[in-house]
Parts: C-alpha cells; structure tokens; sequence
C-alpha cells in the first residue's frame, strides 16, 4: 500500500505496485544427465520468490523459475504412488510445483467515490509437493541373464564401457551403459542390467531394480552361461528368465529378443548347447566374451536388428519391437 506524495503533485492518490510472481520448480529431461544421484544428495529444491512491489507503481520482479536437470526414462510419483509425468524424449519437461501469484498493490482499489483506498493483498503461497523420482533407463539393448552369466564381460567385448567383473554373483548392482559404435556413425546403446533369479518378480534378489529398467529396452538379448558353471542347467535358466518376465510383465515376452550362448570356451558348453536348443526350439548366438569369438558375428546381428527397426519406425510402425522374425530371436 501506497500513495505518491510529491511537491506540487496534489492529490497524488495510490500508486502501490503489484508483487512479482513466484519462480516455479520445473523437471526436464536431458540426454546429459544419467542419474538421479544429484537430487538424491540435493533433494530440497525452491524456486526464486518474487519481488515485492513498491511505490510510484513499481512492480516487483517475478521469480525465476528453478529447472532440474533430470534422465531421459524418469517417471514423476505422488506419495500416494500416482504417475504424474514420465519423462522420457530429450526437452520433455513437468512442471513439479508452481509458483504462487504476486500480490495487488492498492492501485486497484481506486474508484471514482474510493479515492484513497488502503486495500491490498498479500502473495500468493507456491506450492510445496513431496515427489518420487524413479529412473527406468532407455536402451536399445538390454542385457538380461542370471547372475555370472557374464553379461558384464559381454558389454565389455562390445563396448568401451567397463563394467565391474568378478567370479561371484551380483557384481553389478547397478545399470551400466555402453554404445556399440559402428563404422557408418550409427550407434547402439547396450544396458547391462543387475543379475535375475528365480522370484525376482516378487522383490526377490535385486528384483524390481532389475526389472524396472527392462521395461525400456527396446531389445532384449538375453545371456547364457551354456558351460552351467554354477551347476544349473542352461535351459532351465532360459525358461526362469522368461517366467519372471512374463510375471512381470507380458508384454516384455512379445519384445523382439536374440539368446546368446556365452562361455562357449568351455568344453561342456558344446554338449549342453544342442540340448538347449533342442528343449527350447531356439538357435542362440555362440560366443565366448572371455575370448572374443563369435563377439563381431554378434555385432553384426545387433546391426542389423538395428537398421530394421528403423526401417519399421520410419514407415509408420513398431512392430519391429514386438514381432517375431529371425532364426536367431527368442519365441
């Protein structure tokens, strides 16, 4: 509230300005940023407050908004569990908490009987949310298996990335992201993703961090230790992978999927290999990611898998993720 009092101005009458709006806090997704580990050590985050308005009608400055820089493949949750926003396209951006609207200075009160009013209203409250931020990370591959079936030592002969690898289970506790390079500047990304095991579906083991991150993977391939080094049979493996899946969530069975017999250095692999193949009715990829054979056959096939899902898109249709072509996929 306020009234111009000037020499020689008679009857200056009010000149309150209005207070500036409030920032307001916004999420946007950015190809940059692969973790959530900032907001996880940060996770208190204001917006600017606006200015306060004075007179000789001077409006305060509105505040500037507070934008938090979050992964490509993150979903926004109310406490109550709700899905807000998922986040997922480079730029896409929620709005998290608005910010509240600036007070009115007394200027606007005036009327031709209310000459000298003294009314005037305070700012508005911003709004104060508690959210949950959840990152389900987008690839192009995923790589699903059972504990040392060496999907790490795969990612490794792939890619550039170098994932943790030891001779004991769950040696990768989080996601780990490599690109496969390719001579025409195309690239693949490839998430090896922690180790699943029987009953992951209900929280077992590393359960849903795993499976949270299958869901965006816009391949799967899934990996087997064909030697049985740990005295399980590869088949069965197989078959456990794609029941938790399925428990998990059906659709990811319909995935455009290749298997690849790992460990294939090993002199039991080539007996338990036409096994498998038999029991499951699939031809899987033979590899060895500890000696790299059969690792550029590999590359090759995942380029190929790539340029026609491509294809597909660029005519209108995804079914490149979802139908079944190739001796090579998983059915």
């Amino acid at each position: 509230m306020s009234f111009r009092r000037e020499k020689f101005v008679p009857k200056g009458g009010p000149d309150g300005g209005d207070g500036g709006d409030g920032g307001s806090v916004i999420l946007r997704a950015d190809p940059q940023v692969d973790s959530l580990v900032s907001i996880y050590y940060e996770p208190h985050r204001s917006a600017e407050s606006g200015g306060h308005g004075k007179g000789k009608l001077m409006h305060g400055r509105n505040g500037r908004n507070l934008t938090v820089l979050v992964p490509c493949g993150t979903e926004v949750r109310l406490e109550s569990g709700e899905t807000v926003a998922d986040l997922v396209e480079p730029g896409q951006e929620y709005i998290a908490a608005r910010g509240g609207r600036g007070g009115k200075g007394n200027r606007h009160w005036l009327t031709s009987t209310h000459r000298a009013p003294r009314e005037s209203t305070p700012g508005e409250e911003g709004e104060a949310v508690t959210l949950r931020l959840e990152l389900k990370l987008i690839a192009d591959v995923g790589l699903v298996g059972y504990p040392n079936a060496g999907k790490s030592s795969l990612l490794r002969a792939l890619t550039g990335a170098r994932p943790k690898v030891a001779a004991y289970p769950f040696t990768t506790l989080n996601p780990v992201i490599g690109t496969l390079a390719f001579e025409d500047y195309t690239s693949l990304t490839i998430a090896d993703l922690p180790g699943l095991i029987s009953g992951a579906s209900r929280g077992v083991g590393l359960g849903h961090a795993f499976l949270r991150h299958v869901e965006r993977s816009r391949m799967l391939v899934y990996v087997i230790d064909m030697a049985g080094a740990d005295g399980r049979n590869p088949w069965e493996d197989y078959f456990s992978l794609r029941e938790e899946l399925e428990k998990h969530n059906k659709a990811l069975l319909a995935r455009r999927a290749i298997v690849i017999a790992n460990k294939m250095d090993i002199p039991s692999a080539e007996a338990n290999l036409r096994i498998f193949a038999e029991k499951t009715g699939t031809r899987p990829i033979a590899v060895s990611a500890a000696t790299g054979a059969g690792i550029e056959p590999l590359k090759k096939l995942l380029r190929r898998e790539s340029k026609r899902r491509q294809r597909s898109f660029r005519q209108g249709s995804g079914r490149s993720l979802h139908s079944a072509a190739g001796t090579s996929e998983a059915r």
